[in-house]
């Protein structure tokens, strides 16, 4: 899905607040700590709380495979000023069942509510249109998360509809606003963006 450009561990997307990088072993620590959270986890449908530091360290190098396997690309999220550090993750994969991919995201607790998410959101979606010649996107947010359908509608992404499905890190059903972004709509707002910033 994603080209050679994509499939190097040095290859990062620069915002202006951020640096998103592949995800290596010292991040662990910060993705326990932030993503472990529960009120971070449980808005997720694959994070378990308490978080399990086996898995997140089995989850880094999987990322780290699907990124040089060009199957997706998932992303740790770091601050421009502190690009070491992780605050957040970001991720694409494909998605057979929608015959495009799907986006997923996470922020830690102490970075909410200053963009963060919509600004690498934006900017991975950029990345599935722009190098992979991606389709479509879909996205889910917890019906009991409004603030990520937010940021879903800030990037450009239109409700579809809602699901409810099993999921056995959360040991329960659980209900979802579906989201999808295609192309066309993806380059309507890219150009937009380009006028505004020309006016």
């Amino acid at each position: 899905m994603f080209p050679d450009l994509t499939r190097d561990d040095v290859f990062r997307i620069e915002t202006r607040s951020l640096w998103l990088r592949w995800p290596r072993a010292k991040d662990v620590d910060a993705i326990v700590r932030l993503a472990g959270e529960r009120a971070v986890a449980e808005m997720t449908a694959r994070i378990r709380h308490p978080i399990d530091r086996a898995e997140t360290e089995a989850f880094v190098i999987e990322a780290r495979r699907y990124n040089a396997l060009g199957d997706g690309l998932a992303m740790a999220v770091s601050l421009r000023s502190a690009p070491a550090g992780l605050v957040g993750f970001v991720g694409i994969r494909s998605d057979a069942a929608v015959d495009g991919a799907r986006l997923g995201y996470w922020l830690g607790r102490p970075h909410w509510g200053r963009g963060l998410a919509t600004e690498a959101s934006v900017a991975m979606a950029h990345a599935y249109f722009a190098y992979a010649g991606g389709t479509a996107l879909t996205a889910e947010a917890r019906v009991e998360n409004p603030a990520s359908r937010r940021v879903l509608e800030k990037v450009g992404f239109v409700r579809t509809g809602t699901a409810t499905e099993y999921f056995p890190v959360r040991g329960c059903e659980m209900t979802s606003d579906c989201f999808r972004l295609d192309r066309a709509a993806w380059s309507a707002r890219a150009d937009r963006v380009a006028c505004d910033r020309a006016a």
